[in-house]
């Protein structure tokens, strides 16, 4: 049975309103939430905060940049959220994007080799600290080939993000059966399409516009004019789910089919503040 799970950022929610919708996130009976890392809340200090105030959900990072700290730190951090949650830590790996690294003053490697001497350094560090009963599996953000199969080989399992159900298919073909996918997904509870895509629009403005993206959605077959003003309807509807409580399980369904263990519902309203509705959460709820 596939896996739900929720990514939440959570910069825009002071830490009462946080807990409010942490705690309802695990009572919806999600089974993980991942945190990202941008340029507010940093993910493995609050990821501490969120574990130590739950009971049940696991909480991961979706992803820590492996830019921003050396691997020994990462191992530390990575073993101490393990150990102290009673194994609820789940840590995902990704390098980001040149842009975002170069704000923080870091030089952009080739993603592969980055990614390689990285996981290499972090196997090799010895942390002198106690052993979690269960330590935090290890995924990889990869959309494309060479860090998929690095993540097969490596990891625990793979994270795609904003990659329609066809990317799902090729990644499941690529990593073989045994490596978890993670997909995050935006989803939009509103049964109009017009409004629907709008709000997806919105939601997606930064991505549409990096060539990152771009890529690998023309691998996918999308033209470059699909990408204009926001994302044709076309892509819109492949990389967001949108619709009524079927509708936006329908989606979920597909993913399964394809392969992936695990859909992480990236609910595009929420991201906006406490005071944003969760319909969506609870459409999805694993629970209902």
């Amino acid at each position: 049975m596939i896996q739900r799970a929720v990514l939440l950022m959570t910069d825009r929610y002071p830490r009462d309103a946080l807990l409010a919708r942490v705690d309802e996130i695990e009572r919806l009976g999600f089974e993980s939430l991942w945190l990202p890392e941008t340029f507010g809340r940093e993910p493995l200090a609050t990821a501490g905060f969120l574990l130590a105030r739950t009971e049940r959900i696991c909480v991961g990072t979706g992803i820590a940049n492996v830019y921003v700290r050396d691997a020994h730190a990462m191992a530390q951090a990575s073993r101490s959220l393990a150990e102290l949650s009673g194994g609820r830590f789940l840590l995902g790996l990704g390098v980001s994007n040149a842009g975002m690294n170069a704000m923080r003053g870091h030089a952009w490697e080739p993603p592969l080799a980055k990614m390689k001497s990285f996981l290499d350094q972090l196997a090799a560090a010895a942390v002198q600290s106690p052993a979690p009963a269960r330590p935090a599996p290890l995924h990889l953000a990869a959309h494309g080939p060479h860090l998929q199969k690095l993540g097969a080989a490596r990891a625990s399992g793979v994270i795609t993000f904003l990659m329609p159900v066809q990317h799902a298919r090729e990644t499941r073909a690529r990593i073989g059966a045994e490596t978890e996918l993670s997909v995050v997904v935006p989803f939009i509870a509103e049964r109009d399409p017009v409004a629907a895509r709008a709000k997806a629009r919105a939601g997606l403005k930064l991505y549409t516009q990096l060539d990152y993206y771009r890529r690998e959605w023309r691998a996918l077959g999308f033209a470059e004019a699909e990408f204009a003003d926001g994302g044709s309807d076309a892509l819109i509807d492949a990389l967001v789910a949108w619709g009524d409580a079927d509708g936006l399980s329908a989606r979920v369904a597909a993913f399964e089919r394809e392969g992936a263990t695990r859909v992480i519902v990236n609910p595009l309203a929420l991201h906006a503040g406490p005071a944003a509705s969760p319909r969506v959460l609870e459409l999805l709820s694993p629970n209902s």
